[in-house]
């Protein structure tokens, strides 16, 4: 076979260049479509006085989405984590954000439960999940929070994703079911709908489980959840942006040179 010559060899890797620099352009474009999906500064803080969003994608586009939606009687957020990350969770996360869309913006009787069941239904059919093996196995876990304007309780269903909520320093789980949004189990239940009383001055936290499954550099093993619940309670005490800050930080400090295995997502605000 002939040796491609020097000057061949350079053009050889002058497209190869090319190829990479259009592939990460066609991934910074994504980006900005996924980004344009997620709710702006602007919007949250008409929602929310005081909240943070840490949000750090593991590749340039994300497999994490974090969501809010408000009519004149109830204000939903929530946090969702798609199967893998970079392209094909970007794909399942604009699924996932395209249907609380629906959802919400249907005539139905809204229970944080009933959002997550229809949300089942939609990710489903769309993704034609029979059961069957040669199924796909694509599917969202996300933490979900409606809050009545008018009683100011709490509603809450989880698919995998808890909420925590510190009030006065004291930390509370509130636990999700053991299911996602996506493939139906062996057998299929209804999501569980827990009501919350809320008080002035409670913070409530929902997460991906990217930071908590983060392997630390000195450790070489996984910061884990109930050391990221530690953290949660340490820096509770401090104002919202302070505690992004912070919490940001601690995970970089963690990670060290160790690469970033999952995107994270943690949406904290405080009523």
């Amino acid at each position: 076979m002939k040796e491609p010559n020097a000057g061949h060899a350079d053009l050889l890797s002058r497209a190869g260049f090319q190829a990479m620099d259009d592939h990460l352009a066609s991934l910074r474009y994504a980006g900005m479509i996924q980004y344009a999906l997620l709710p702006d500064k602007d919007f949250l803080d008409s929602l929310l006085k005081d909240y943070f969003v840490l949000f750090l994608p593991r590749d340039i586009v994300s497999g994490d989405f974090y969501y809010a939606f408000c009519n004149r009687e109830i204000m939903c957020i929530a946090a969702g984590d798609c199967t893998g990350h970079g392209v094909p969770g970007a794909l399942m996360s604009i699924l996932g954000i395209s249907f609380l869309n629906e959802v919400l913006q249907s005539k139905i009787n809204m229970k944080a439960n009933r959002i997550l069941n229809l949300m089942r239904e939609k990710v489903m059919k769309a993704l034609h999940q029979t059961g069957e093996k040669s199924s796909t196995k694509d599917s969202i876990d996300i933490g979900l929070c409606l809050l009545d304007c008018n009683s100011r309780k709490i509603q809450f269903a989880g698919a995998n994703r808890p909420l925590v909520r510190i009030r006065d320093g004291e930390l509370t789980e509130f636990k999700p079911d053991l299911m996602t949004i996506g493939l139906a189990p062996l057998r299929e239940n209804a999501f569980t709908n827990v009501t919350i009383e809320t008080k002035p001055g409670d913070i409530y936290y929902l997460y991906s489980d990217g930071f908590s499954d983060q392997f630390g550099e000195q450790t070489n093993k996984k910061l884990k959840h109930r050391n990221f619940k530690r953290l949660l309670e340490s820096v509770s005490h401090m104002p919202m942006a302070d505690q992004k800050d912070h919490l940001e930080k601690s995970f970089m400090e963690w990670k060290g040179r160790e690469p970033q295995v999952d995107d994270v997502l943690v949406f904290g605000f405080k009523l």
